[in-house]
């Protein structure tokens, strides 16, 4: 089952802050055992936003939604997630209590905007300030605030899909192999992937002041991954070029 991630927000796109969302989820993943499969970062237009909901609900996935769960003129996630789904934009009774516990009646008559869910939302605790995330359709929607979100994937990957948990990750080697470039590997690239369907090949060249080099990686099982690395250092050598592990 993929896994992919949408980050929300003008912002982001305009430079004027940095995503940190994406290095953490790989982290976050990576723990469990699982990997991200793609990652879409878009502005705050409700139409945009709205479509690409639309065409990630259809493909099954598993999404996490950053940005746009506020009560402000710029957040419009809550809503796009209703309309996209073609479900009632509904206020959430539990979400109204966490929020009404969090701020009693100073949750009037802003803050309890954000309890306006798709209807059949379940909640995503937060522990930073009680108002809750939701899920939908295998998304599940948190702010952007680091300091709420990632507590609140991390729940979520733990609470909802701990079937999914992979104790025993994949492995990656990697090689440095000098003075060369792809072409002269490339039978040899494609002998390995042929060989090991599985296992996740990828070439990085690099070509600097201090020559032409290639960083190849493999990565899966720790049996298959140790076999391909093996093939991979022999015909290298073989072929005549120097290698190092990484």
């Amino acid at each position: 089952m993929n896994i992919g991630i949408v980050i929300i927000g003008d912002e982001i796109l305009s430079g004027k802050r940095r995503d940190g969302h994406f290095a953490h989820v790989v982290e976050a993943l990576a723990k469990r055992g699982l990997e991200l499969k793609w990652c879409r970062i878009i502005g705050d237009d409700p139409a945009f936003i709205v479509e690409t909901l639309r065409q990630t609900y259809a493909s099954g996935d598993i999404v996490f939604s950053f940005g746009g769960i506020g009560a402000t003129p710029d957040d419009h996630t809550r809503r796009c997630a209703a309309v996209a789904a073609d479900m009632d934009f509904v206020r959430h009774p539990e979400a109204v209590a966490e929020i009404e516990a969090q701020f009693g009646a100073q949750a009037y008559p802003q803050r309890i905007l954000m309890a306006d869910l798709p209807a059949g939302s379940t909640l995503i605790p937060n522990p930073f300030n009680r108002i809750p995330g939701f899920s939908i359709n295998r998304h599940h929607f948190v702010p952007g605030f680091p300091q709420m979100a990632w507590p609140m994937l991390e729940w979520v990957l733990d609470h909802h899909y701990l079937e999914l948990h992979d104790l025993a990750p994949e492995t990656e080697l990697v090689i440095t192999a000098f003075d060369v470039m792809e072409s002269p590997l490339l039978d040899v690239m494609n002998e390995l992937v042929r060989r090991w369907p599985q296992v996740r090949f990828s070439s990085l060249p690099h070509i600097g002041e201090d020559g032409r080099r290639l960083e190849l990686s493999v990565r899966g099982r720790t049996g298959q991954t140790a076999e391909a690395m093996d093939f991979l250092k022999s015909e290298i050598a073989s072929l005549g070029y120097r290698w190092e592990d990484r």
